[in-house]
């Protein structure tokens, strides 16, 4: 096997591969050129936006060849321009830019290379959406535009783990740029689960990329993208993979533990409320996207059945305020009927004891799962925001999650914006769910963590909610610290006090995850890309949070 050397940032820094995952040695793709060979739509402006000015400092940045990428400085007002972090920000985000044959096509996971990189030196699907947000946002389209064409070609490529082959509609968890001395030329590596911790494949990878789809879209105006034949057939085959009909009696989606954001054991398996967020808001996405042609109708008429009985099942069945709570606390067992109130058998006495004091006489949230005989009352911060950004909560549902953030600003937010899940697992329970994980030991990485990322969901459910001021106070608590610890990956401790154990500096989501909230924060009308209103047509039975009659 020929050495292979690492092309992955334009820092130019390189190592020997030992092993691989899948490797596509393919040419340019064909999607790939006649995209850039269409004519440019015209841009159309959704909403009328004010004109940004550049800042003072004037960024160049040069790809690995010493061609100018044109990615230029970014465009903001005078209150964002005023803090010295967006600059340094704006560089780092420019250095983490990964080249494929001299074109800009994602950013990878972190630039620390105090530490053994292992695959911090990919392009993450997931971990690629704030960093596209922000470039969409500074008017830096094309890397976006050749992440997504990429990362579709990767999926028509045969996975297989082992003698298993994988559905066709999978996306691939990440991928990065190698460089072949005897070739002289740059392939491709993709991971889709065989080299991931667990061997699972990412569930999520194809919901953000539906997801990141209609955000192109619609800051663009460019609808051409969406429409080109391989697009809609991705979007098809991803579509595919979750509405096939199987041995399910509920119309979430059935996942193995570390498929999402949180990859590795920590008791999500079965329908973790982050999957079925994402799930609900790249259906809703897809309707968007889909071409009204034979195909795409009959894939129209299955999204639109789903998305009923999905808004139903969880608005319903995760919900929790004071009131359901109080309900579960008393519910009878072994009821044998369809009129059982206790339709998933939970037993009263699995209830948690701290949620009793957790929970606020004003406000809720969607708890971490529902299954047969289990609950899982854990807050999940990503997929409860998704919840609120795809309208999957109503809008007294939104509402009351944000009145729960507000209440329980010390345990959810604390020295360092943002809990990722709590409370930790600790003692027994931790052995038992994680099998004694030393990396997610109680208040560290996914087990209670704090993780600068999510500072941009907050932000955009605080600013569709009304709530700006929560977000305004999350991102000044980011800022006494974020800069000076060198933007790490994640926090640990009860308040996120302490720099994670194991967490990288550099992350580059942690870099784009704030950047992203500041200029949403300045300019709301951003809030578009990454939004979808209320559908009226799917009337929940709650019309009204119980929260808001205490």
């Amino acid at each position: 096997m020929c050495p292979l050397r690492i092309n992955g940032s334009p820092n130019g820094n390189v190592k020997t591969l030992g092993s691989a995952g899948t490797i596509f040695e393919a040419e340019d793709s064909d999607i790939h050129l006649r995209i850039m060979e269409r004519p440019r739509a015209i841009n159309v402006s959704f909403e009328e936006r004010p004109s940004n000015e550049l800042l003072s400092n004037h960024f160049e940045c040069l790809s690995p060849h010493g061609r100018r990428s044109g990615f230029n400085s970014p465009r903001s007002y005078t209150s964002f321009e005023a803090h010295a972090m967006v600059g340094e920000a704006w560089e780092n985000m420019k250095r983490s830019i990964v080249y494929y044959r001299r074109q800009p096509v994602g950013t990878v996971a972190a630039m620390d290379h105090s530490v053994e990189e292992l695959n911090y030196d990919q392009v993450f699907v997931r971990d690629f959406v704030p960093s596209a947000l922000a470039f969409l946002m500074n008017g830096e389209e094309e890397v976006v535009k050749n992440f997504l064409l990429k990362t579709l070609h990767l999926q028509s490529w045969e996975k297989m783990i082992d003698q298993f082959k994988l559905g066709e509609g999978v996306m691939p968890a990440s991928f990065k740029v190698i460089h072949n001395p005897v070739r002289n030329r740059e392939i491709l590596i993709a991971d889709f689960g065989e080299s991931a911790i667990g061997r699972v494949a990412p569930v999520d990878s194809g919901f953000w990329w539906i997801i990141l789809l209609r955000a192109y879209t619609r800051h663009t105006g460019d609808s051409s993208l969406a429409e080109m034949p391989e697009c809609q057939r991705g979007m098809r085959l991803i579509l595919t993979l979750c509405l096939s009909e199987a041995f399910d009696t509920f119309p979430t989606l059935l996942c193995a533990d570390g498929c999402c954001m949180i990859d590795r054991r920590m008791g999500v398996y079965g329908y973790p409320i982050e999957i079925q967020a994402l799930f609900f808001m790249a259906l809703r996405c897809a309707l968007l996207l889909l071409k009204q042609d034979q195909e795409g109708k009959e894939f129209i008429e299955r999204i639109v059945k789903r998305l009923h009985a999905l808004s139903f099942h969880m608005r319903n069945y995760f919900w929790l305020d004071l009131k359901q709570l109080n309900d579960i606390y008393r519910y009878k067992t072994e009821e044998y009927s369809h009129t059982a109130v206790n339709k998933f058998n939970v037993m009263p006495d699995s209830l948690p004891d701290w949620v009793f004091d957790f929970m606020p006489t004003r406000g809720g949230y969607f708890i971490g799962n529902v299954s047969p005989a289990r609950m899982d009352f854990r807050w999940f911060c990503l997929g409860n925001c998704v919840a609120i950004l795809s309208s999957l909560a109503t809008p007294e549902q939104a509402s009351a999650i944000m009145d729960l953030i507000e209440s329980r600003w010390d345990e959810l937010v604390g020295e360092m914006p943002l809990k990722i899940c709590y409370p930790a697992l600790e003692s027994h329970e931790w052995r038992i769910v994680t099998g004694c994980d030393p990396k997610n030991t109680r208040w560290s990485y996914h087990n209670g963590g704090s993780w600068p990322v999510l500072l941009w969901l907050l932000t955009a459910a605080c600013i569709k909610t009304g709530r700006p001021q929560i977000a305004r106070r999350a991102i000044e608590l980011a800022e006494n610290r974020l800069s000076k610890d060198h933007w790490p990956e994640y926090y640990d401790g009860k308040t996120g006090r302490y720099i994670g154990k194991q967490a990288r500096k550099f992350q580059t989501w942690s870099i784009s995850g704030y950047l992203v909230a500041k200029m949403m924060l300045e300019d709301p009308s951003h809030l578009g890309m990454i939004s979808l209103e209320e559908d009226k047509q799917m009337k929940p039975l709650m019309k009204r949070s119980t929260s808001w009659t205490c």
